[in-house]
């Protein structure tokens, strides 16, 4: 009788977008009550699930934040606790620039915005 080796386990990138996404949504803007990926500062999220590492990009809702030099650590954070990601890059980026037509119907509405 010969043993058969079990199939690879297929790394599910929907499952791991879900909670990176979920990740993200635990990070605030201290000045605004609307986490950053409803407001649209989330521009690009590149996942590898076979090595479970995600790249992120993102921007401010004004160049002189004054988050500016601690946001990128608060999203790394949450992505590796909260999504269980085992490696995280978040990249500042300024283009195109943020405005608040790339907020969600859900953060406009939160802010009265409709």
């Amino acid at each position: 009788m010969t043993a058969t080796a079990e199939p690879l386990a297929v790394p599910d990138v929907d499952e791991m977008e879900a909670r990176v996404i979920a990740a993200l949504k635990t990070v605030y803007d201290p000045e605004i009550p609307v986490d950053i990926y409803e407001l649209g500062l989330i521009y690009e999220l590149n996942l590898d699930a076979l090595n479970n590492h995600a790249e992120v990009h993102m921007t401010l809702t004004a160049p002189g934040c004054p988050v500016a030099g601690s946001m990128p650590e608060w999203v790394e954070n949450a992505v590796r606790h909260h999504g269980g990601v085992e490696s995280v890059k978040v990249e500042l980026v300024w283009e195109p620039p943020w405005t608040p037509e790339r907020m969600s119907m859900r953060a406009k509405l939160e802010l009265n915005m409709l």
